[in-house]
């Protein structure tokens, strides 16, 4: 009972408190929409309620859990996230032309988004115990192996959002624990390559389509550009304030599509207008600057690279999503962490904060352990 006290006084709580309130906005959103309905419908709702009593059960126990045991467990992780990644292939049901769902009744769940956290935990022991102080070429590319394998899975479903959100995590790792010597020269080269083999190859028309009419979002108003365009009608319309819950004229009269889950952030502006905005990225910037300091001060390269890969995960999310509903980034399909109507994405989320809590409740004892390491060599 007093180690449960010891962690408790040692939470994170600036972390803690940005999350709850990012839910609070999006279960106000949930219900706006769902009350605005004819008839009412809160079967969202009620679904988000209980992925969130979920969510905060497992980052409890995460919490309580050393996450240092990942270190030691990250292979066995890495094929688990493979293995979702193979079944949903084989079993999985196709929603919004998508094979990426396995549904049990009335809920579904998405495994992709257990893999993105799969992936982080993996690379953060492959670069820590690679790295020291910069990745080698061979280390770099086998690392861009096992990445390239859960994205050729991903495309393949296919999830060109998720797949991208992959490797920008990758990305923002590898820059952190040190990119190979010339990479900066060849990396832009391989990804200027990668973009035109995948839009031959890989894309569909669909996705394409999405491409080009975020590049000329008059295109096509009526078809491909219809969601970016009345996204950006729901977010001006808004105003300073907004028109209130449940009150927004795009999502309740359904001009908007996937109003409470792709295009919330859209919702969020016009039933809270720019002072709801406001708050949500703050919110958001608070989450990221936890993360952030928390890496900085855990003593250890291993939770300092794992929380850059969970951070830079939701950090993905949250630029692409409210990209996508300003008309400044292509159309995807990612939810906005914590706020979206999304059972997997905020169970998923949550156990990517009880992660960062692990690290957070054992900073102290981390950077001690660290500095009795560096004491022990140097007088060797």
């Amino acid at each position: 009972m007093q180690r449960l006290f010891v962690l408790f006084e040692r939470l994170d709580w600036g972390l803690l408190i940005a999350a709850a309130s990012l839910v609070a906005i999006g279960l106000s959103i949930i219900y706006g929409i769902g009350i605005s309905r004819d008839p009412v419908d809160l079967f969202s709702f009620y679904k988000q309620l209980a992925a969130l009593a979920i969510g905060v059960s497992i980052a409890f126990a995460l919490t309580i859990i050393d996450y240092r045991h990942l270190r030691s467990l990250s292979v066995v992780i890495y094929l688990v996230g493979l293995v979702l990644l193979i079944s949903v292939l084989i079993f999985g049901k196709t929603i919004r032309g998508t094979q990426g769902w396995f549904v049990f009744g009335g809920f579904s769940f998405q495994p992709v988004e257990p893999a993105k956290i799969c992936l982080a935990a993996y690379l953060a022991a492959f670069m820590a115990r690679h790295g020291h102080g910069r990745l080698s070429w061979p280390s770099f590319l086998r690392s861009a192996a096992a990445v390239g394998a859960y994205v050729v899975l991903v495309l393949l479903q296919p999830d060109f959002g998720s797949a991208m959100v992959m490797l920008a995590v990758w990305g923002a790792m590898a820059l952190f624990a040190g990119l190979p010597r010339f990479a900066w020269l060849i990396l832009p080269i391989i990804a200027a390559a990668t973009i035109g083999l995948s839009w031959s190859f890989v894309l569909k028309p669909y996705q394409k389509e999405r491409i080009i009419a975020f590049v000329d979002p008059a295109a096509d108003v009526r078809g491909s550009g219809y969601n970016a365009a009345q996204a950006r009608i729901a977010i001006g319309s808004g105003g300073w304030l907004g028109k209130g819950i449940g009150e927004g004229s795009q999502a309740r009269l359904r001009f908007l599509p996937e109003a409470a889950t792709d295009f919330i952030f859209a919702v969020v502006g016009e039933e809270l207008g720019f002072v709801g905005i406001a708050v949500t990225i703050l919110l958001f910037g608070l989450l990221f600057t936890r993360y952030i300091l928390t890496a900085l001060a855990s003593g250890d390269d291993f939770a300092a690279l794992l929380l850059i890969g969970l951070g830079a995960t939701l950090l993905v999310h949250v630029v692409e999503n409210a990209g996508m509903n300003l008309g400044i980034l292509p159309i995807t399909g990612i939810p906005l962490p914590f706020v979206s109507s999304a059972a997997s994405s905020l169970v998923v989320v949550w156990i990517n904060v009880g992660l960062a809590q692990s690290v957070a409740v054992r900073r102290r004892s981390a950077s001690l352990a660290h500095a009795e390491l560096h004491e022990r060599y140097s007088t060797q």
